[in-house]
């Protein structure tokens, strides 16, 4: 091809818009017109690439790392690219979020074929709109022809074309996987003419049905690339419901006809070893597997299975587990130098129990793991007794308790005693009997480690006597206890600036201490990188006593939990409140954030 003059490609600024697909000539020329491309980049390119390609002249364009010529020289990436063209063609930008889309409703409005040949996806259907994303905004003789079928007014979107193509594909396969699968089970039901041929259809519903395969099979890589620490799979009357827990906070992500639910969760139960006969008693299993596609491809990830009988059938619970995310620097756990210092100092006692308290899902097991696995040398023996083990890891010594065979966590314990440990992490004191054994592992000279259920870090004191511990062995052995919440962070792509907080409600969240309000406040926005929900990540709020002198002597007379509280403070204790107010001025989180995870009981 001859190299295209700069002059001609200036010449040429304000192309009029193509009657048919977008050509890279047209993209080139507009860009160039809008001073979003170089002349000479605009050379270069049309001089050296085919003006004819199967691949989209933006994601041809995105692939070559350029930037605007002017100004920051902003990256012309796929996204800024596709924002532009939806400015050019007087249309909306949007952002296909698989979580939004209804893939059984969208499916009917037209066929696969016909969404593949003309670029277009439709994403959502009200009652009296459709609207249908294309990355070929310059091609509407497909809006009649829909309108006309559904009877509803279209509105036409521009979106990324990457995200078009991958998407028809994931959505229509989907759709008809579910499809089938509900048809299947269907006609086996209707063969059932007896109550006993229903409770066997029951315990073989379509496991290993290739449909079912394909759903499951994406459930769990869509769950990977959507950051999800849990998935919840719960059977209605109407339809089944599968959710994801992102950043700690639920999102519906489908709906699914009942026989298809029981049919993905007799699959998902199957590859957890667990017995899928079996649906009158609660469960448990896991799944090791490999993420095969988007950034944690091949990375392995471990599942844990919970089964629950309710009214409509069986709700499994998954928690994801990725290796890689359960050991994390302190400072990633949201401690801050301070107290990573007092941490560390507890961590290398020679003896004595630590506890780490919070309700579920508040972070303990990774810092448990994060602190074990800075322990674990080849000086030091770490044995580990818990249920189940939550992560499987070669420099620990890890034993789980067997409940059928009566091997508790103070029967393990008292094992563990016998195998020569130097650090003993036990999985939670939930008795008596095991606050003994953990009493007298510190006492004979161990480090004993373990969590407990308490709203705050003094009230662990509290909760070892109500278990039965005496007040002297609580002072000879109890050496720190760590409380901690998980808050929402920030997404820092798109946090913006927001108003200021109320001197008042300030003075109440960090009292009793005193400071000043921030000076700046961020709020949250939403954007892809966080998937427009304005948060990325979690971070911890950290309570942490380590008990001094005068605290001993209050746990030896027995004093009540207020003068503990009152004695904590006057030793340097700073609330879960008064760490997320450090973390609000420091523009990690917010105060909405702060005040879901320590209420205002929680001083």
């Amino acid at each position: 091809m001859a190299a295209v003059p700069a002059s001609t490609v200036r010449e040429a600024a304000g192309p009029a818009a193509p009657s048919g697909k977008l050509t890279l000539d047209f993209v080139v020329r507009a860009l160039v017109a809008d001073g979003l491309m170089a002349a000479a980049d605009a050379e270069r390119i049309l001089s050296v690439s085919a003006r004819t390609t199967p691949i989209h002249p933006l994601a041809l364009l995105a692939a070559m790392d350029l930037r605007a010529p002017h100004g920051a020289r902003e990256p012309l990436d796929l996204e800024r690219l596709t924002r532009w063209l939806a400015e050019r063609a007087g249309l909306p930008y949007h952002t296909i979020d698989p979580l939004r889309v209804e893939f059984a409703r969208v499916a009917e409005v037209m066929s696969s074929t016909y969404a593949t040949s003309r670029s277009i996806l439709p994403l959502t259907v009200s009652g009296a709109e459709v609207v249908v994303a294309t990355c070929e905004p310059f091609i509407d003789g497909w809006q009649p022809e829909i309108e006309r079928i559904t009877r509803k007014a279209v509105r036409r979107v521009v979106a990324n074309p990457l995200d078009v193509a991958r998407y028809t594909v994931e959505f229509y396969k989907l759709a008809q996987s579910i499809k089938s699968a509900n048809r299947n089970s269907a006609s086996t039901a209707s063969l059932v003419t007896n109550f006993e041929q229903l409770v066997e259809l029951g315990s073989k519903v379509d496991a290993d049905n290739a449909h079912v395969v394909t759903v499951v099979d994406w459930l769990l890589q869509y769950a990977f690339d959507q950051r999800a620490s849990d998935i919840h799979l719960e059977p209605k009357r109407e339809q089944g419901v599968v959710r994801f827990r992102i950043d700690g906070v639920l999102h519906q992500v489908y709906q699914v006809p009942p026989a298809v639910m029981t049919a993905m969760v007799a699959r998902l139960k199957l590859l957890g070893r667990m017995d899928v006969v079996e649906k009158r008693r609660p469960l448990d299993g896991r799944i090791k597997t490999r993420a095969i596609a988007g950034v944690q491809a091949g990375r392995e990830i471990e599942l844990r299975l919970s089964t629950l009988p309710v009214a409509f059938g069986e709700k499994l619970v998954i928690r994801i587990f990725d290796p890689e995310v359960v050991v994390r620097s302190y400072a990633d756990l949201g401690f801050t130098e301070s107290e990573t210092t007092a941490w560390r100092e507890l961590m290398h006692r020679p003896s004595g129990i630590v506890l780490v308290t919070g309700p579920t899902g508040s972070g303990k097991t990774t810092t448990l793991y994060s602190t074990l696995r800075e322990l674990a040398t080849n000086e030091v023996n770490v044995s580990t007794i818990e249920d189940p083990i939550e992560n499987v890891d070669p420099r620990l010594n890890q034993m789980q308790v067997q409940h059928g065979i009566d091997l508790g966590f103070a029967d393990g314990l008292r094992a563990l005693m016998r195998q020569d440990p130097d650090v003993i992490m036990v999985g939670e004191v939930r008795d008596r009997e095991t606050a003994d054994m953990a009493v007298q592992a510190a006492l004979t000279g161990h480090l004993v480690f373990s969590t407990l259920h308490t709203n705050d870090a003094v009230s662990s004191i509290a909760r070892l006597r109500e278990l039965g511990v005496a007040h002297y062995l609580v002072n000879a052995t109890l050496i720190g206890v760590l409380a901690q919440r998980l808050v929402r962070t920030l997404c820092p792509h798109c946090k913006q600036p927001g108003p200021p907080i109320d001197s008042d409600v300030w003075n109440a969240l960090v009292a009793p201490w005193r400071s000043p309000p921030p000076k700046q406040v961020y709020q949250p926005v939403g954007c892809l990188e966080c998937r427009r929900t304005g948060y990325l990540g979690r971070t911890g709020l950290i309570e942490m006593l380590v008990l001094s002198d005068r605290m001993r002597e209050l746990i030896s007379a027995n004093a009540d939990l207020e003068a503990m509280r009152t004695q904590a403070g006057r030793d340097g204790l700073r609330s879960l409140r008064v760490s997320g107010a450090e973390k609000i001025a420091r523009g990690h989180t917010t105060l909405e954030e702060v005040l879901r995870a320590a209420p205002p009981f929680m001083q």
